[in-house]
């Protein structure tokens, strides 16, 4: 006990006397805070796409492709093999009616709306099942495009990212010109980037015939998945391969994810470096300029002990105010700012809003406090090895 109220005394000294070193110590906190901000708003953009990735997916949906099909672009299926497909067990039925949608997958430039420059926006084909099949999806603004027209609905956040998407606007594809009749939302997914219509009038427009890229299908349970691979695998009639929606997506989310993860922790790393150097420095100043009030200390029987913790301490406060500081900061400038990138997998655009999770923040705070741990280790082991009889002689 006695050596905590050392520490807790040495320390509140030490912290009392922080004004004195006011311009030292606005340094290193904002250092440590520059840190922080750079690290958890380029984590942020990997925890926005992920999750507009993840968020697309259920566990009770799966997605048929061609064999060998790593993407809805590289992949094929014919119209007689969709039919096949919706007779497999385990799908879910509304009466009669499979709820399962055999979809077409198309790329269209359209210009971003900030910067005018031209994005690959995705065009998706749908039949009428689509909307059961996807019980998230709800339109928000105008209505449902009618089947058998060349008229589309438009996701909200694609509405937001690229010009001339507002409902009743025309998007000029080739010689098709589609007529935007709606916006939808699903639940901040990657759908929200889409542009929907009608599955035979995208065949028609780009020559496709009859056939289709995917097949979406709602299964009774997530444990009918089993089943329902087992039997299109096992059919001759059919070479497809069959994924659950959410592991799709997980996968599609993947690359850009850890490389965006990769950038940020090595630039906040290279940061850091840099703020560590001046807390060093800060608590360097600190040490020299109660030298001999930690000497005094010393002789009146405080251990080098409780002064080595209580520099420590005093230099955690100041890493932890600055990591606070930067949280709060990214927090307020990137929470929810919305933007598009490209999917590697793709090669089409993806609009998603940037998450600074509590996760991040707490990862961090931990950041900060590491860094205000390097950066007065070395001080607070030179005013523990403070020689007492040199200290004194100056009083």
């Amino acid at each position: 006990m006695r050596w905590f109220r050392q520490v807790a005394a040495i320390t509140l000294l030490n912290l009392r006397t922080v004004p004195e070193r006011l311009g030292s110590s606005v340094v290193a906190i904002v250092g440590i805070a520059g840190v922080v901000v750079v690290l958890v708003a380029v984590l942020s953009i990997a925890e926005g796409f992920s999750a507009a990735m993840r968020e697309a997916g259920s566990p009770d949906r799966a997605l048929v492709m061609r064999s060998g099909a790593d993407t809805e672009m590289t992949s094929g299926l014919g119209g007689p093999e969709t039919d096949i497909i919706k007779q497999a067990p385990g799908i879910r039925h509304s009466g009669q009616t499979a709820l399962a949608s055999a979809e077409l997958f198309v790329i269209i430039d359209l210009p971003k709306r900030s910067s005018g420059t031209p994005a690959n926006v995705p065009l998706r084909g749908i039949q009428p099942v689509a909307f059961e099949v996807r019980p998230e999806v709800s339109i928000v603004e105008g209505r449902m495009f009618q089947f058998g027209t060349n008229e589309v609905i438009v996701g909200r956040a694609a509405s937001g990212q690229f010009a001339g998407l507002d409902v009743g606007s025309d998007i000029q594809s080739g010689q098709v010109t589609w007529r935007v009749v709606g916006l939808f939302e699903a639940d901040g997914s990657v759908a929200e980037t889409e542009i929907w219509c009608d599955a035979p009038t995208l065949q028609g427009a780009y020559r496709r015939g009859n056939s289709y890229q995917s097949l979406l299908a709602s299964l009774e349970s997530a444990e009918s998945f089993d089943a329902f691979k087992d039997w299109l695998t096992a059919n001759p009639q059919v070479n497809v391969s069959v994924r659950r929606e959410t592991e799709y997506y997980a996968a599609q989310s993947a690359t850009l994810t850890n490389l965006v993860r990769t950038i940020g922790f090595g630039i906040a790393g290279l940061m850091a470096i840099g703020a560590v150097f001046g807390a060093i420095l800060t608590m360097y100043t600190a040490v020299a300029t109660r030298a001999r009030e930690i000497a005094t200390l010393r002789a009146l029987g405080f251990n080098s002990a409780a002064v080595l913790v209580s520099v420590l301490a005093e230099s955690l406060a100041l890493a932890a105010l600055g990591g606070l500081m930067g949280g709060l900061l990214a927090y307020a400038g990137f929470n929810g700012y919305q933007t598009s990138t490209i999917n590697f997998q793709t090669f089409s655009q993806v609009a998603f809003a940037f998450r600074v999770t509590p996760e991040l923040l707490v990862l961090g705070l931990v950041w900060s406090l590491g860094m205000g741990l390097v950066g007065g280790l070395l001080p607070a082991v030179r005013a523990s090895r403070l020689p007492i009889s040199a200290a004194l002689r100056e009083l």
